[in-house]
């Protein structure tokens, strides 16, 4: 059964790409998640009123010491270069399928692959429920 992306011909090609791709470089790919807790917003003490000239020096609420002191904000400059990208717009599997796995940058690759096993596995719970 031919996929959305061509075949499974395709897919290894993709896979090998990905594969090569983190030989050459060395070093195998990291990930980890991050859980965060949904606050509650209540009738709870209001928050007290902060100065614009505080606000601008430090980030407010983010400590999390008893102790500690909210963390200050830095000059642009001071922050690694993979941080101002975090926001950026990510392709969709559409678009990443259109393009040649092996022109595709890594991080590009690695995406390519999660969706379409993310959208594959979609499919094969569909057809189990109609069946």
């Amino acid at each position: 059964m031919a996929t959305a992306m061509g075949g499974a011909g395709v897919r290894a090609r993709v896979l090998q790409a990905l594969f090569r791709h983190q030989r050459a470089a060395g070093s195998k790919a990291a990930g980890g998640s991050a859980s965060k807790k949904k606050s509650r917003s209540g009738d709870g003490p209001a928050a007290p009123v902060v100065s614009k000239e505080l606000r601008a020096k430090a980030v407010l609420g983010a400590n999390i010491l008893k102790e500690g002191a909210d963390p200050v904000i830095k000059e642009d400059k001071e922050y690694p270069d993979w941080l101002w990208g975090l926001l950026d717009k990510q392709p969709a599997l559409s678009e990443l399928e259109r393009k040649n796995p092996d022109t595709l940058p890594m991080h590009d690759l690695r995406r390519l692959v999660k969706l379409d096993n993310r959208r594959r596995i979609k499919e094969k719970n569909s057809l189990r429920a109609k069946a």
